[in-house]
């Protein structure tokens, strides 16, 4: 789905769901609906605001926006939207996977590297224990880069399948996954990583933009040690470049 009237494009995963959505709906088509749901949620469009969406918003938007007599929705047709709207249902075909971006140690100065466990694409839609792979991102409060693709190897009968897997990140201070275990969370943050469960599939640049917005404000003090400086100092920082003209 191409921008409209200037706003951020959909991913692809949220513009098949919205198709298919008002394919349900008597009486309404992409762009009504499209509407109805920025009316809704706000721009952008994300799957964590379609996820909190409800039936009778979704309802009465599509009442208010539409132009001319009332679409003939009935309520099955409503909830079938409703469910494709939140991805019930909706398979993608296999993504491309993202490129990796060169990077060298430095290059990004307050920076913390995170791992987000994948199954496909560009995407936080895997659990630590079986994901695919984890996409490795380099990221500072102005600037992030993709920097590896880690895949887990195959493991011997008498190896650690989690402690196998830990050891990929260890130079990572955080990891996001969908789900992870006790024992298997224990083994990750020895190693100096510190987990993050997820409640639902997203596109990890939406991680990646949420965490900037972190770093850039006041990050945990341990997160502000991790990006090389103490909290006191990065408080100091900050209101050093409010406070400049």
């Amino acid at each position: 789905m191409a921008p409209n009237n200037g706003r951020a494009p959909l991913s692809a995963h949220l513009a098949l769901r919205i198709a298919l959505a008002a394919r349900e709906l008597s009486g309404v088509d992409t762009g009504q609906l499209l509407r109805s749901l920025l009316g809704v949620t706000g721009e952008p469009i994300t799957e964590a605001r379609l996820a909190r969406l409800r039936l009778n918003r979704l309802r009465h938007c599509l009442l208010s926006t539409v132009d001319g007599p009332s679409p003939p929705m009935t309520e099955r047709q409503l909830q079938r939207a409703l469910g494709l709207l939140k991805g019930r249902g909706v398979q993608m075909p296999e993504e491309p996977l993202p490129a990796v971006e060169p990077y060298r140690e430095g290059e990004l100065p307050d920076s913390v590297r995170i791992a987000c466990a994948s199954d496909g694409g560009e995407r936080l839609d895997g659990s630590f224990g079986s994901c695919v792979r984890f996409l490795i991102y380099q990221l500072s409060p102005s600037a992030s880069r993709l920097v590896a693709l880690r895949e887990p190897g195959p493991v011997a009968p008498n190896e650690d399948r989690h402690a196998s897997r830990a050891e990929l990140l260890h130079d990572c201070q955080l990891l996001y996954t969908l789900s992870i275990g006790g024992p298997a969370a224990a083994k990750v943050i020895r190693l100096g990583t510190h987990p993050i469960k997820v409640m639902r599939p997203i596109p990890a640049r939406e991680i990646v933009e949420e965490l900037q917005q972190v770093l850039a404000t006041a990050p945990p003090p341990w997160l502000a040690r991790a990006m090389g400086s103490d909290p006191a100092t990065r408080r100091a920082s900050i209101a050093e470049t409010e406070d400049t003209p």
